[in-house]
């Protein structure tokens, strides 16, 4: 969903080169499938400007390191389960509407409002027609890379769209991000773009080709949308409608324990959008999902990642491995 064509400096992926000399004595050596990549998004792109001052945030403002959860955070997850997973209102005046945490509306539009708090692990989001670019990030991580999995395959969470005449986009990021950028774009975020069914990863162009299968659904009203990540290979993937799709990314946010990462969702016009974000309030679609909930892992018990994790190939690293065919 970039814009940076004329700046664009990926480096396409070398594939690999059959290591036989004779047809009859071995196969050809495996190659991954080329992936397409775009130089820009179905929908305007962002601006040049836009791209130049989220860099200079991010020279500015380097990755957080994993910490501990403060003693009162770890307590009001004890007590109230995914309950306590809320979304952050961006500081961005791009983002125009409203974040209903706990039956309590914050944002532009209903500042003041007096509601009673229920802890439901459901928030639900609204933004105006004239919203513009934004990513709303969860307030505690949803992966703490000082905290043990405790056996656990991994964490997931998910949107239900109510409404989506503008853009969605779900994903993770690291703390700090610039929230002016969707989910995807900059360092250390990870994003699906519903308008193009296009992944992401620190990719400010137009995205990578996701899976042919959701491209030619598409997503729209009603549907659901999850975010899952699997411990054992830092192996990121996205659901619909209840349907485990094919692995997006693998071998990110590795070591584990280097990061604290955070549901991101992002918004953008021009429409007006609707939906709500499941931490686990509500049973899932995808129903293995619900043995992933963010409370089973998160501020329980402090402890290294452990494992083979250490020894993987980061992502970044990995898909320089990769053929890609570029598409304008």
């Amino acid at each position: 969903m970039s814009w940076l064509k004329a700046l664009s400096s990926k480096a396409k992926g070398k594939g690999r080169v059959p290591a036989y000399t004779d047809d009859l004595e071995a196969p050809p050596e495996w190659q991954a499938a080329p992936e397409q990549v775009h130089a820009e998004g179905l929908l305007a792109d962002a601006s040049d400007d836009d791209y130049q001052s989220a860099e200079a945030f991010c020279q500015r403002h380097p990755p957080a390191p994993a910490r501990l959860l403060p003693s009162d955070a770890v307590e009001r997850i004890r007590r109230l389960g995914c309950g306590a997973w809320q979304l952050e209102v961006p500081a961005s005046p791009r983002f125009r509407g409203a974040v209903h945490n706990n039956g309590v509306a914050a944002g532009a539009s209903e500042k003041g409002q007096s509601a009673p708090h229920v802890y439901t692990g459901v928030v639900k989001v609204v933004t105006g027609a004239d919203c513009q670019d934004a990513c709303i990030l969860s307030d505690l991580p949803i992966l703490a890379g000082l905290y043990d999995t405790r056996g656990r395959t991994g964490v997931y969470y998910e949107i239900k769209i109510i409404r989506m005449d503008g853009v969605i986009a779900v994903g993770t990021a690291c703390r700090p991000y610039p929230d002016w950028r969707l989910p995807g774009w900059n360092r250390l975020s990870a994003g699906l773009h519903l308008d193009d069914c296009r992944k992401f990863f620190e990719d400010p162009d137009g995205g990578r080709t996701y899976t042919p299968a959701l491209s030619a659904s598409g997503v729209r009203a009603g549907d659901t949308v999850g975010v899952g990540y699997a411990f054992a290979l830092g192996t990121l993937f996205f659901t619909h409608n209840g349907v485990r799709l094919p692995d997006a990314f693998a071998g990110i946010y590795l070591p584990r324990e280097a990061h604290d990462v955070y549901a991101a969702v992002g918004v953008s016009g021009p429409g007006a959008c609707e939906f709500e974000v499941n931490f686990g309030g509500a049973d899932f679609e995808w129903k293995e999902g619900n043995n992933w909930k963010v409370e089973g892992h998160v501020g329980m018990s402090p402890g290294g990642a452990g494992g083979a994790d250490d020894e993987l190939p980061s992502y970044s690293a990995a898909r320089m491995d990769r053929r890609v065919v570029y598409h304008q």
